[in-house]
């Protein structure tokens, strides 16, 4: 539990020393939620699905998440550059503690951003639908934090430098996101999409959220939840198994 703890708060405090990696993850958002959310606002409430703003938000605050949580878990990559791996390493503890300690740290970290961007989104006009909108958004900014650390800490399980980076980038983080049903309803798009949406985890932590603060979900809240904590074990099991491969 120690080391557990230690690689945790090693996550946060980098994290809260950079105030430079703080005000710059928000740019995105700030785009998001300013560009589309006053740009396309009027059509979407001509189209008669309401306010932009409060479809958008809970996207937006899953889409925070998904980033930093993904980015957490590749600065592991950055650890076995600097040498800092190769000494947690040979620590006298299970690299799976290790493991579970840096996923922690990073969800931790990512949870904390989306806070951020959930403040952003209330200045922005966005609404909460009751008073138990804040507990239920955190546990699944948490899920959503888990699953996606744990998914970064599996890839960079498996590379050696950062030349996969990009990679990851155009083919995973951002499809992920764009198909998640962030943007756009998913009720009347073609079936292609649906079909994507419901094989993407993200798109059941973007309809947790959006049922948790904005009181409406395409799917049940209990098959976000389930399909949520299911992926997640599974991903912090496969992460679990390849972080106890690395070769120092």
């Amino acid at each position: 539990m120690d080391v557990i703890y230690v690689l945790w708060l090693r996550q946060v405090k980098r994290y809260l020393r950079s105030r430079a990696r703080i005000i710059g993850s928000l740019g995105q958002p700030l785009l998001f939620l300013i560009g589309l959310g006053f740009g396309l606002g009027p059509v979407f409430q001509k189209a008669g699905q309401g306010n932009y703003i409060q479809f958008l938000a809970p996207g937006v605050i899953a889409m925070t998440v998904l980033f930093t949580s993904v980015f957490s878990g590749i600065e592991l990559i950055w650890d076995r550059q600097f040498g800092f791996l190769k000494e947690t390493l040979v620590a006298p503890v299970s690299r799976l503690t290790i493991m579970i300690g840096r996923v922690l740290g990073g969800a931790t970290v990512a949870v904390g951003q989306g806070i951020i961007v959930v403040a952003i989104s209330l200045l922005a006009g966005f609404r909460f639908s009751g008073l138990t909108a804040v507990p239920m958004a955190l546990f699944f900014m948490a899920l959503i934090a888990l699953l996606f650390t744990a998914l970064g800490t599996a890839i960079a399980s498996a590379m050696s430098d950062f030349q996969g980076f990009q990679l990851i980038m155009n083919f995973l983080v951002m499809p992920t996101f764009f198909l998640s049903g962030a943007l756009f309803p998913l009720g009347d798009v073609p079936w292609v999409l649906k079909a994507l949406a419901r094989i993407n985890p993200l798109s059941y932590g973007v309809d947790g959220l959006r049922g948790a603060l904005g009181g409406t979900a395409y799917f049940a809240m209990t098959t976000d939840i389930a399909v949520l904590v299911t992926v997640t074990a599974g991903l912090l099991l496969l992460g679990g198994y390849l972080f106890s491969k690395i070769e120092l």
